[in-house]
């Protein structure tokens, strides 16, 4: 491993690199910032051997652009693409996306917006149930949302023109771009034709025959996952692993391996191990954080602590349902249009091997403590009625909304679980039971005193998850 090697006054530069490529697997000349591709340049050799022995990844750097090929072992859900302002993507913006790769993959060096959107719409007449209308705002946004998300990326650079304009008119606006085409083809290469897939489960593992015949423990696949998915998800519950994966997830080698290459530190607790990111380079989402939504949850936090923690009033506990990564292959697999499918090459449906699905040794199932919709709902609306005057406007009178965001924040950080009559509480969650809320007013003999106090809430000892 080349981090053990580095220089201590080269390392934290090289942990800064690793904590780009890992965040966004995509680094282009202005993608994440102008900084990003140099920074993963300078290390390149060290960045891909360690990548490659830590965590099965390949990397591939060219002078524009640096890309990680990732080994899947689950889908996760929670990590959609985004618009420049931050609306999570629906079905049809991702079909508008994949379909201008395909259209820029046989471009040339510029396009119009129109003329793409012309291409797009050509292909999408050869889909059922998909249209794209340029005399229809609502498909004319959702096209310039896709567009806007391959320009983010360098893929695309407004040459001249405004695609807000043609997205108002496009009898009176135009955008011409400049075409990246290196960083068309690093965004969408799969491992392989999609017309012979037979499952989703096919895309999950670049090549899942490099290890075949070998024991996992032999090949280093274990720790590898492990390792895996330490830098995937916000905290990894012993619970979450397979019976040959627990040992490995508690080996302090494998976690301080992870620590010394992301520059991270490690919080361990008996169910489990969450890598702490206070740099901020690292995770998507950060917590606790500004906004309303973050500061609510944070509240929210403490107060399902406390009743977590009444000794007096005990909540009921149940056992976990499966995570939606463990059934999401399958939801996407059902809706495979099996006319697509080249048959005879079609990779045959994914079977776990006998003797795979863990230790034949049976285990008390796990529980958690139950708390009931209506409870989260009644203590987001007496929060509400608390501070709510300083939370952003499009809450204040969406107490229903605001209970389902801040919930599927929490969810997304892995401290609560969202079931269809409340949420089970996990036990990363306690480490933000500590929350103090300081509420700051105006002095009265201030100027341009208002009526809206501020609500700070803070929780001790955490920087970020």
């Amino acid at each position: 491993m080349h981090a053990r090697r580095i220089d201590a006054l080269a390392l934290d530069n090289y942990q800064r690199a690793a904590r780009v490529i890992l965040a966004n697997h995509l680094v282009t000349r202005t993608y994440p910032d102008r900084i990003a591709l140099p920074l993963i340049r300078r290390w390149a050799t060290e960045l891909r051997e360690d990548l490659a022995e830590l965590f099965g990844y390949r990397l591939e750097v060219t002078e524009t652009t640096a890309r990680v090929y990732p080994v899947i072992d689950r889908l996760d859900g929670g990590k959609p693409a985004r618009t420049v302002n931050d609306r999570v993507f629906d079905r049809r913006r991702y079909a508008y996306l994949a379909l201008a790769l395909a259209a820029l993959g046989r471009a040339g060096d510029q396009i119009t917006l129109s003329e793409l959107a012309d291409q797009v719409a050509a292909y999408t007449a050869r889909i059922e149930g998909l249209e794209l209308a340029p005399d229809r705002a609502a498909d004319r946004d959702a096209f310039v949302d896709a567009v806007g998300w391959l320009a983010a990326r360098g893929a695309l650079t407004l040459a001249d023109g405004d695609a807000g304009g043609w997205a108002a008119d496009p009898e009176a606006g135009e955008a011409l771009y400049d075409i990246d085409r290196p960083v068309v083809f690093a965004l969408f290469r799969p491992p392989r034709a999609l017309q012979h897939l037979h499952s989703v489960r096919g895309l999950l593992a670049e090549d899942p025959a490099v290890t075949a015949g070998q024991p996992a423990a032999q090949s280093g696949e274990l720790a590898r996952r492990v390792r895996r998915a330490l830098v995937e998800r916000p905290v990894v519950y012993a619970d979450d692993l397979t019976p040959e994966e627990r040992p490995v997830l508690a080996q302090e080698r494998t976690v301080a391996d992870v620590e010394l290459f992301t520059g991270l530190r490690a919080e361990r607790r008996a169910e489990g191990v969450a890598l702490i990111d206070t740099s901020g380079r690292l995770s998507d989402v950060r917590f606790p954080g500004t906004g309303t939504l973050a500061q609510v949850a944070l509240l929210l936090v403490g107060e399902i602590a406390d009743v977590v923690l009444d000794i007096d009033h005990p909540l009921p506990r149940r056992p976990r349902r499966a995570e939606p990564g463990e059934t999401l292959a399958d939801e996407l697999d059902d809706a495979i249009p099996e006319s697509t499918l080249f048959v005879p090459m079609a990779d045959l449906p994914f079977e776990p091997e006998a003797g795979e699905a863990g230790s034949t040794v049976d285990e008390p199932e796990a529980t958690y403590p139950f708390v009931a919709a209506d409870w989260v709902r009644d203590t987001v609306r007496a929060l509400t009625d608390r501070y709510g005057v300083t939370f952003a406007a499009q809450w204040q009178a969406d107490v229903p909304g605001l209970t389902a965001q801040v919930t599927a924040l929490l969810a997304r950080l892995r401290l609560i679980q969202v079931v269809e009559d409340g949420l089970l509480v996990l036990p990363a969650l306690a480490r933000y039971r500590g929350a103090v809320v300081t509420v700051r007013t105006k002095r009265a003999a201030e100027l341009f005193v208002t009526a809206a106090d501020t609500v700070g809430a803070s929780s001790t000892g955490t920087e970020g998850i």
